[in-house]
Parts: structure tokens; C-alpha cells; sequence
């Protein structure tokens, strides 16, 4: 380690933050991490260490705002005197007591480093970004694949704080790395892509990977290439079940996803289709349950090869004859509910807009192989893309809903955390608001409080955390924010940021994180590096060659 500075005596120095007067012969910038040793009476040497949040410059022997031009025409000496704030990460052993004034001040690296940063005691690690200077930023596993807890929430201005990209990284970091060790392979990963086609080539090299954006990858311990293990899915067009919907630039290799009007009907799926904030707040939740029950009861027992429902002796092989059933039969429906006509009315108005938003999602197949061809099968690779982004909203909301239900359903069928599956979901304040309940809503929620014993881990994203229900933001282990709004930024959920933090979360360029981990008292500031995966069409390498030293 080499000397920086000495603690100062003219600010008070306090257990956990103290100023340092910096040599002129040396610098501290912000986050650079320092240690100094203090004697404690019978107890010997305590080493403190600290991250540096703000530092200061400024005249000595200067008493007026206009003394600057009498220096600079050599009239008045003065000394120009440098000092650093440090907030303290660790005291080993635990005694708080506060540095001496005229201490030493070191700058940490290597074991130094890693003690100050809690990073000597992480048994299992994964890389989770690099720091200005080049250096590993460790994030504990245990802490996500939830060991000892679980979740990401990531929060930031769109377009610039680059939070999908963040959470794509951290699934290469964890997916190319031995931090799972025997894990790695069987583990999953279910993306829903809500924007453009920014998803959909994860599997295709970036033809803008210059050398310099390959080394921060070799500085992280990981090739530098696309994902290997993908399965790409995207909404079935409403003409043809073979044919894809809504993606111009990706065709190959993406399998168009449906459910059949039986599994529709058995499995309750009804609900996430009346998905909206004001569902659940009136009676229509209670005709949804009252209808969902009624064909649920009706198709009880149907097989799993037959691909369209019997309902009272009528086959409905649409979705369309699903809603003209309802429509029909409303009286027979709802003749013991007690639920009053006007919602009765609101329920089928909205079931037929249905149609023509998500209809064609539900459909009869032609064999169970058809059916099984196109049902979402998160479990046969690694890293699952699901395509969302051309459908209506209440489409997406179905979709999402759908999914997440089937995949806790399929984790509680198992019985076990492993293998581990991540699910990452932007937008997380449309799907989980806090001001609203909805079946999504619920669904999520369930991730977040009981995905861990589960080994689901949620990796949602949003623009605003003050928007999301509070529960899930509060059980993510992981808090990360890019860009923010400055008024969001002062808002109570992002108390874990430190004011310097806060004021700088407002400048941060694309590809810096803040990054809080609950070993960590102070956030991090990460950087990640360049995709080297395609995120749009123009990004496709033309040769798809696998870098050198890349493993397929």
C-alpha cells in the first residue's frame, strides 16, 4: 500500500467517516478505497478502511472570494491544501473508535482491498462489474441464488441507465463463470423482451466488439462473446400458427408460442386477462373467479392430447367460442353468484375486447406434438427470450402472467430450489404498481417473498422503484441504479444510496451502476462492459465466428 495522505485534525474524524489531507506528491478521487491503523489501548491495532465519497481543494491563508486573482498575480501566498472524505466499510477488529489526527492514510490494494470491501470473506463470488480503475467488483452469490437471499431490482431513467443491459450481464457473468459451480449448466434464465427487437440476437456476436471493450471482459474473468445455450419465442401471428408475430428483422430460430383452449380453460388462466389496475378493485374479479371456476369444472379430466375444451356438450376449439359460451350461457354462469347485472355487462364487454387484443393466442391445435411444439418450454435451454413487445398491453399482461404462474407452478411440482431460474422482467412497475392489485401483481409478489425457497430469483427493472410495490423492491437483496430523475432520487426507497451518491446518480453516463449489496454499507460504483452479444439487427457480426479462447 502506498501513502496518500494523513488524517486531518481540523475536521473532527468520527468512528465511521473522516477527512484526509492529501500529499501534493499524491491524489484521491472518488471511490478509491483507503486504510489506516489506529492503536487502541488494550486492544491493540484496529485497521479502518473506507471508500473516499467526496473530496475538496481550496486555498490557505486566502480569506476573500477575490483573493483568487491576488494569488494568481503573485501579491498574496497562500497554500493550496487537497482533502478526501472517507466513509468507512469496515473496522477489523469491531472497534469503533475514530483515527488519530496525523495518522497515516494508505491507498488499499490487493488483500487490503479485498478486506475493506468484504470481499475476503465471499466464498462464493461472482463478477459484478469492474471499478474505474479496472478492478473486479465482487458481488456474494449467497446473497442471490438465495442461500442467504435473492433478487436484483434495478432502477434508472430509460434509455440511459442502460438497465436491461445490466441485467443481461449479470446473467453472462453468472452463465460464463464457475461461480455455480456444478450448478451452471442446469440453471435458466426467462427474459421477457418489452421493447423493440433489443433482445432477440442474444445468441448472435456484436460486430462492434472492438478489442479494447474484449479486455474489460478478460479484466472480469470472462470470454468475450454471445450467449451459447438460447431458445427465442415470439407471439404466433393471428393467420398461421407457423409464422411469427410482429418481428421484421428476426425470423430464424424463433418458435411462435400458444395455448391451447384446453389448458386455457383447465389451468384458470381467465384472470390475467383482466389484468388491469381497476380489475381487482371491483366486482369484476369476483365474475372472473366465478367464470374461471365454471370452465375449469368442465373441462375437468379432458386429455392432455386433445387441444380443444368440451363444455356441456359444446366443442370450443377458439377463443372466440370460449366468449360466445360465456356470452350464451351467462344465466346458468351466474345464477348463484348474486353479482349484479351491470358488472355481468362491464365482465363480457371486456372478455370480448379480448378478442381481438389476445384471441389468437388461444387457439386448437392439430396434435398434442403441435401443441407441444409451441408451448413456451423454459426448461430445454439456458437463456429464454419470450417476445412481447408487438402485442397489445393486455396481451402482454397475459403472456407474462401465464408464464410466471406456469413456472412456479412447475418449481412447486419439484420440490426443490435446483436448479436455480432467473426471471427478468422490465418494466416491473406496470406488472407489480403499488397503488393497484392485480393477478400479475400477486404472482410477482410470490417470486419475491417465497422465489427464494423456490430458487426463482426476480431481476426486475424499473424507472421509478418509488412506483413498484414496495414488498418486492424490499426483498431484493440486490439494488442497483443508473440515471436517475433527481427529484426520484430523494425519494425513501433509494435510502441506501449516500447523498454524494444520490447527486451523482444524476450524472451517470451509460454503462456506470450504482451498485448496494448487503455485506456492502455503501454503494458501489460498477461499470460493465460493452455487449458482446447483438442487440439490434445492425449490431449482427457478419461472420458469426466465436472469438478465439471462446467455448462453445
Amino acid at each position: 500500500m502506498s501513502e496518500v495522505g494523513r488524517v486531518l485534525g481540523t475536521d473532527p474524524a468520527h468512528p465511521l467517516e473522516f477527512w484526509v489531507g492529501v500529499t501534493e506528491d499524491q491524489y484521491l478521487q472518488l471511490d478509491d478505497i483507503v486504510a489506516v491503523s489506529t492503536s487502541v489501548p488494550g486492544r491493540g491495532d484496529v485497521a479502518i478502511y473506507g471508500i473516499v465519497d467526496m473530496v475538496r481543494a481550496r486555498y490557505e491563508g486566502a480569506k476573500f472570494d477575490s483573493d483568487v486573482f491576488r494569488v494568481e498575480e503573485g501579491v498574496l501566498p497562500v497554500g493550496i491544501a487537497t482533502a478526501a472524505h472517507v466513509a468507512v466499510t469496515r473496522i477489523e477488529p469491531e472497534v469503533f473508535v475514530p483515527p488519530r489526527p496525523g495518522q497515516q492514510v494508505f491507498r488499499a490494494t490487493g488483500f487490503q482491498r479485498e478486506q475493506g470491501l468484504y470481499f475476503d470473506g465471499m466464498t462464493k463470488r461472482f463478477p459484478a462489474g469492474l471499478s474505474r480503475e479496472g478492478e473486479v467488483i465482487w458481488g456474494n452469490l449467497e446473497f442471490l441464488d438465495g442461500t442467504r437471499g435473492a433478487h436484483v431490482n434495478i432502477s434508472g431513467i430509460s434509455g440511459v441507465a442502460t438497465k436491461t443491459s445490466y441485467a443481461l450481464y449479470l446473467l453472462y457473468a453468472l452463465f460464463h463463470s464457475d461461480c455455480l459451480g456444478m450448478d451452471r449448466h442446469s440453471t435458466r434464465a426467462v427474459i421477457f423482451n418489452v421493447k423493440g427487437e433489443d433482445l432477440m440476437f442474444p445468441d448472435k456476436p456484436n460486430a462492434r466488439l472492438s478489442p479494447e471493450h474484449a479486455e474489460k471482459y478478460a479484466q472480469l474473468g470472462l470470454p468475450a462473446g454471445p450467449f451459447q445455450d438460447v431458445s427465442l419465442w415470439s407471439p404466433v401471428d393471428k393467420n398461421s400458427i407457423e409464422v411469427v408475430h410482429g418481428l421484421g428483422s428476426r425470423q430464424d430460430g424463433v418458435t411462435a408460442y400458444v395455448w391451447s383452449v384446453r389448458e386455457f380453460c383447465q389451468s384458470r388462466f381467465l384472470r390475467f386477462l383482466f389484468a388491469e389496475k381497476d380489475t381487482e378493485t371491483s366486482q369484476l374479479s369476483f365474475a372472473v373467479s366465478v367464470v374461471e371456476r365454471h370452465l375449469a369444472e368442465a373441462t375437468e379430466g379432458q386429455p392432455a392430447d386433445q387441444s380443444w375444451a368440451e363444455v356441456n356438450g359444446q366443442r370450443l376449439t377458439s377463443f372466440p367460442d370460449i366468449v360466445d359460451h360465456i356470452t350464451e350461457d351467462r344465466e346458468a354462469i351466474f345464477e348463484r353468484s348474486r353479482i349484479a347485472s351491470a358488472t355481468i355487462d362491464a365482465f363480457l364487454r371486456r372478455l370480448q375486447a379480448s378478442t381481438e387484443a389476445a384471441g389468437h393466442l388461444i387457439r386448437k391445435l392439430d396434435s398434442r406434438e403441435e401443441e407441444d411444439r409451441h408451448r413456451i418450454d423454459w426448461q430445454a435451454r439456458q437463456l429464454n427470450v419470450i417476445d412481447i413487445q408487438g402485442l397489445h398491453d393486455r396481451a402482454k399482461r397475459f403472456v407474462v402472467g401465464v408464464v410466471l404462474k406456469q413456472l412456479l407452478e412447475a418449481k412447486d411440482r419439484l420440490g426443490t430450489s435446483r436448479p436455480l431460474v432467473f426471471v427478468v422482467l422490465d418494466e416491473l412497475n406496470k406488472y407489480a404498481p403499488r397503488d393497484a392489485d392485480t393477478p400479475i401483481k400477486d404472482v410477482v409478489l410470490d417470486i419475491a417473498e417465497r422465489g427464494r425457497s423456490l430458487g426463482v430469483v426476480l431481476i426486475g427493472a424499473e424507472q421509478t422503484a418509488s412506483e413498484v410495490e414496495r414488498r418486492v423492491v424490499a426483498n431484493a437483496s440486490y439494488r442497483v441504479v443508473g440515471r436517475l430523475d433527481a427529484a426520484e432520487a430523494e425519494r425513501s426507497e433509494y435510502g441506501f444510496l449516500t447523498q454524494a451518491a444520490r447527486g451523482r446518480s444524476a450524472i451517470l453516463k451509460p454503462g456506470n451502476m450504482f451498485l448496494h449489496q448487503p455485506e456492502i454499507p455503501i454503494p458501489l460504483l460498477v461499470q460493465f462492459p460493452f455487449p458482446a452479444w447483438a442487440t439490434r439487427p445492425d449490431e449482427v457480426a457478419a461472420s458469426e465466428e466465436v472469438p478465439r479462447g471462446f467455448r462453445r
